[in-house]
């Protein structure tokens, strides 16, 4: 079966008054994505990423359309604790609050194991689940100590359930964010914070492209029950569900957005 992306759902205000914070943001993936659909539900957003260069783009571009006042930006290494540390400060000292963050930052590759380097395995871990850790961490002692509770969506993949060659270390790392997320979330339910998780399959962007062969998009695409890929901004209607009053009584869940089928 072959289809379209449907059309593109417009804002319904769902997070008016808000503050998020969106590792990995610039660009056209997934985070890019994720920050346009949170501005367009009506909260102010907080980007982030290691490339700075992009992030800067890609703050001019949304502040051009939803405002200055409503964008910041700093870049951030999720490897590093100082510059997490600063990417939080600034949420708090922009807009005095914090209520959503998206971990979004992920780092992957193709690797056959007996082939991976010990500086391969450990770039992917500690970028994909180590920054997942770092800026939850984060998030957790600031929203604790607020006390009005908040919401945090991590990115996962459903490479962290079903097995692919070449993706140990990437598999290992989405697989451990999903366990993160479920142990995070019955520690943050004590103090009124859920935290979820999204898990796409095959959500198409240019960086994907760089670093996938035709051939295993075309596999991999294949695979999924519409016949297509996801656009960004599915997966990024599904981390606006998770952070959005609609999904109130979900924490500790990873949610798939996929069609894939064995």
């Amino acid at each position: 079966m072959t289809s379209v992306p449907p059309r593109y759902v417009p804002g319904h205000q769902l997070l008016a008054g808000r503050t998020a914070v969106i590792t990995a943001a610039a660009g056209a993936g997934i985070g890019g994505a994720t920050a346009k659909r949170l501005l367009e539900e009506g909260a102010d957003v907080v980007l982030s990423d290691a490339h700075a260069r992009r992030l800067k783009e890609s703050e001019a571009e949304l502040a051009g359309e939803f405002g200055a006042d409503r964008v910041a930006a700093l870049p951030c290494d999720v490897t590093e604790e100082s510059q997490v540390a600063a990417l939080f400060d600034l949420a708090e000292e922009r807009h005095g609050r914090l209520d959503i963050v998206v971990n979004n930052a992920g780092l992957g590759g193709t690797a056959d194991l007996v082939d991976m380097t010990d500086e391969q395995w450990d770039r992917v871990l500690d970028v994909t689940l180590n920054g997942t850790f770092r800026c939850t961490r984060a998030a957790l002692r600031r929203m604790k100590a607020a006390g009005s509770g908040g919401v945090i969506v991590n990115n996962a993949s459903v490479v962290g359930w079903r097995a692919q060659q070449g993706q140990s270390h990437y598999a290992a790392a989405k697989a451990g964010v999903m366990a993160l997320t479920r142990c995070a979330a019955l520690e943050a339910a004590d103090f009124g914070v859920r935290v979820n998780a999204v898990s796409p399959s095959l959500a198409m962007h240019p960086h994907l492209v760089k670093v996938t062969t035709p051939e295993l998009l075309a596999e991999l695409t294949s695979r999924e029950a519409f016949g297509r890929y996801a656009e960004p901004w599915e997966v990024a209607n599904v981390i606006v569900f998770l952070a959005s009053g609609y999904s109130s009584y979900l924490t500790g869940e990873v949610l798939s957005v996929s069609s894939q089928h064995p």
